[in-house]
């Protein structure tokens, strides 16, 4: 394989946001998302408007992508796709389009599991970032998935803790729901906490075993929580937002960091990287930085935009394919639940 210059397209339509990109040795030479914004007026993604949006923004994004990384699509080695998981109907725009660019053009196609690419987002070159040594555990958070993974290849990935119920991306936007905040709530329940006192309400930590997790029972106490605080003072929730918001992410994050140290005195390693759009959070990435000095470990946080949903990371998880010969054949399908 030609490994200087190999032309990877990546393409993403997992769940709401359309994004393609172009990678080359490593380098992101595009990375473009187009978001929609039509579910905000639902308070959640609608499987069936996002993959019609999907449809109408994927030739256009493709485009962009391949005109912001100066390259025309005859200059492409592959086409690297999300497979999975995800929303049933949006991975199927992706993986019929990915088909039939990878046919037209006579270039080989390649599947990606999306979990699988936000761990692998790390090898992506950026000023300033430098990728995690062999082995090492990753943490993966988002709206659909809370895992904690033992890394000891880019291929040789095995899950050692997970979610019983809920993810934690689904514990921050259904506790921003309960809080009267737009969708998606996540990232509001974080610029509020960096105003509040993150002991002024104390959270419950459901407890399961040692490298698991459960986010269910504490979305209920929220709900109690705020029932029986609004029943006594109805403007509790505008005068103790920025409170509320702060003790609930302090409980979140200290039981992920709980976990996490669970998962490094089990296995001895002590190299962490955390992916997948919760990732973003700035209490898990304060976590994560205080814990060099205060545990010794290594961690490595990936820049913001390869966090959230992105193609970036998909082309990644494609060139590093391309150059073991690890294609898919045209029979390759979509699967929404697709396992790590």
């Amino acid at each position: 394989m030609n490994e200087t210059n190999c032309y990877i397209l990546g393409i993403e339509s997992s769940c709401d946001d359309t994004a393609a990109a172009v990678i080359n040795n490593g380098l992101v030479l595009s990375n473009v998302v187009a978001t929609q914004e039509i579910h905000t007026q639902y308070g959640g993604v609608v499987p069936e408007l996002a993959s019609r949006a999907h449809q109408q923004n994927i030739v256009p994004v493709v485009h962009q992508a391949l005109r912001q990384a100066n390259i025309d699509k005859k200059q492409l080695h592959a086409i690297a796709f999300t497979s999975g998981p995800g929303l049933m109907g949006s991975l199927l725009v992706g993986t019929s389009f990915s088909k039939s660019l990878s046919l037209g053009l006579g270039i080989p196609l390649i599947d990606v599991n999306h979990m699988q690419a936000h761990i692998l987002a790390h090898f992506i070159k950026a000023e300033g970032q430098t990728p995690p040594n062999f082995p090492f555990l990753a943490l993966t958070i988002s709206g659909g998935h809370t895992q904690i993974v033992k890394v000891t290849h880019y291929f040789e990935m095995e899950v050692i803790g997970q979610s019983i119920d809920d993810a934690v991306g689904e514990a921050f936007d259904k506790s921003a729901k309960i809080l009267g905040l737009p969708y998606p709530g996540g990232p509001l329940i974080d610029k509020y906490a960096q105003q509040g006192n993150p002991k002024a309400y104390p959270f419950p930590k459901p407890k399961v075993s040692p490298l698991d997790f459960s986010f269910s029972g504490l979305k209920t106490s929220v709900l109690y929580f705020i029932e029986r605080e609004t029943a006594k003072n109805p403007d509790f929730i505008s005068e103790n937002i920025e409170d509320v918001c702060a003790s609930l992410q302090y409980t979140i994050v200290s039981y992920l960091m709980d976990k996490l140290k669970n998962a490094v005195k089990k296995t001895g390693i002590k190299e962490i990287a955390i992916g997948g759009g919760v990732s973003a959070n700035s209490g898990i990435r304060k976590a994560l930085k205080d814990a060099e000095s205060t545990y010794g470990w290594k961690t490595h946080i990936p820049k913001f935009e390869y966090c959230t949903d992105n193609a970036a990371m998909i082309a990644m998880v494609g060139e590093l394919k391309y150059k073991q010969g690890i294609f898919a054949d045209t029979n390759v399908v979509a699967s929404a639940r697709l396992k790590l």
